[in-house]
C-alpha cells in the first residue's frame, strides 16, 4: 500500500533515518520524535516501523502537530516506511 499525500521528496531536501521497527508504541512515536526535534524546519525524517499500531498512529500523530505526511508506504510482511517534512 502507498499513500501520496503531497509532492515527492527533492534531492535538495535533507533527510535523515530513524527505525523504529524494533520498539513498540509509545517508543516507536518517543524516538521518532525526539530525532524530529533535532532537526531542521523542512527537513525530511524517514521513519521504518513494523505493526499495526504504529502504521495507523505514526502519520497520524505528527500530521496533529503540523508536520507535514509526505508518504506512507506498507508492505505485507507489515513493516513501512513513513516520509514526514519538519513543520516550522
Amino acid at each position: 500500500m502507498r499513500r501520496d499525500y503531497s509532492k515527492e521528496i527533492d534531492g535538495s531536501d535533507m533527510t535523515q533515518l530513524i527505525d523504529v521497527s524494533k520498539d513498540t508504541c509509545p517508543m516507536t512515536f518517543v524516538r521518532a520524535r525526539l530525532q524530529l526535534d533535532r532537526m531542521g524546519a523542512g527537513e525530511v525524517l524517514e521513519i521504518r516501523f513494523r505493526g499495526e499500531e504504529p502504521r495507523r498512529n505514526l502519520h497520524r500523530s505528527f500530521a496533529e502537530q503540523g508536520h507535514e505526511i509526505v508518504s506512507l508506504d506498507v508492505a505485507e510482511d507489515g513493516s513501512g516506511r513513513l516520509l514526514i517534512r519538519k513543520g516550522s
